[in-house]
């Protein structure tokens, strides 16, 4: 990611987020090969993924290039690095590497193709200026490719009869804002590319949902929580025993039952665009 000294990435840095980043892909899946797709990087053979995490996108775009494909994903927690460079030769990808650093610093070839990024745009302070920076190592006609998620849209969300889904909504929209992050990121996609002097992207929505006992979002919503449970009690915003961790995934299961309303996951907003040649 870039740098950002004074910026707190909301989710925090555990062994716990890692794997919980993981989990999110496997949800996310198909909406992150369909995003991937559709910007065009089974066309293409290198890609540089800026803020790659525990590697899930970088994955799989290395496998959508291909092994004439190359993937570089860069990321600022070496021991996240790590980690994701250990997934990739534990999974025999050998056209991807992972490095450590961030897009002012780091020593990158200008030469790629494409330049990917997913939930990594909202945890800046200033989007547009490592937008262009990441893109001035793509070459003229390659592809810039970004998805966020837009957590405002969750307000609308909020129902009479699911009140322990609309304290989560209150107390993870506040945490998000009160470290700073941007949480209209996916609606100021559009916005970003074109300040950042990129061609006016093209646009996709996208959100996971369920209702049924055995959809797995209710444990991930729970995971996402446990990750933000620090800061959430660290800024007064609730209780430990409010939230009651151990808890609240049967209790979400429980609601949506009873409510039959759907649990919504973060809704993902792509936009892509080509440069010109």
């Amino acid at each position: 990611m870039a740098n950002q000294d004074d910026q707190i990435y909301t989710m925090g840095r555990s062994e716990h987020e890692t794997q919980r980043l993981i989990e999110q892909a496997q949800l996310y899946e198909n909406i992150t090969y369909r995003f991937l797709n559709s910007a065009g990087i089974g066309n293409v053979k290198k890609v540089l993924d800026i803020g790659s995490g525990a590697g899930d996108v970088a994955i799989a775009a290395a496998k959508l290039v291909g092994d004439n494909g190359h993937v570089i994903g860069i990321d600022m927690n070496p021991d996240i690095v790590n980690s994701a460079n250990a997934r990739a030769k534990n999974e025999g990808i050998s056209n991807l590497e992972f490095r450590a650093g961030d897009i002012d610093s780091i020593d990158l070839e200008d030469d790629f193709d494409a330049v990917i990024g997913r939930l990594v745009l909202m945890y800046l302070k200033d989007p547009e200026s490592t937008l262009k920076r990441a893109s001035a190592h793509v070459k003229p006609g390659g592809i810039v490719a970004f998805q966020e998620t837009e957590l405002k849209t969750y307000i609308s969300l909020k129902h009479e009869d699911t009140p322990v889904a609309n304290d989560l909504i209150d107390w993870c929209l506040e945490v998000f804002q009160r470290t700073g992050a941007n949480i209209e990121m996916g609606f100021d996609l559009f916005k970003t590319f074109v300040n950042a002097g990129l061609p006016e992207p093209v646009l996709h929505y996208e959100a996971p949902m369920g209702c049924q006992e055995s959809w797995v979002g209710f444990d991930y919503i729970a995971a996402s929580v446990k990750s933000l449970l620090p800061l959430i009690v660290d800024l007064g915003i609730a209780s430990a025993e409010q939230i009651d961790i151990d808890t609240l995934a049967s209790r979400l299961r429980a609601e949506t039952a009873a409510s039959k309303r759907p649990l919504v996951l973060p809704p993902h907003i792509t936009a892509y665009s080509i440069l010109p040649k």
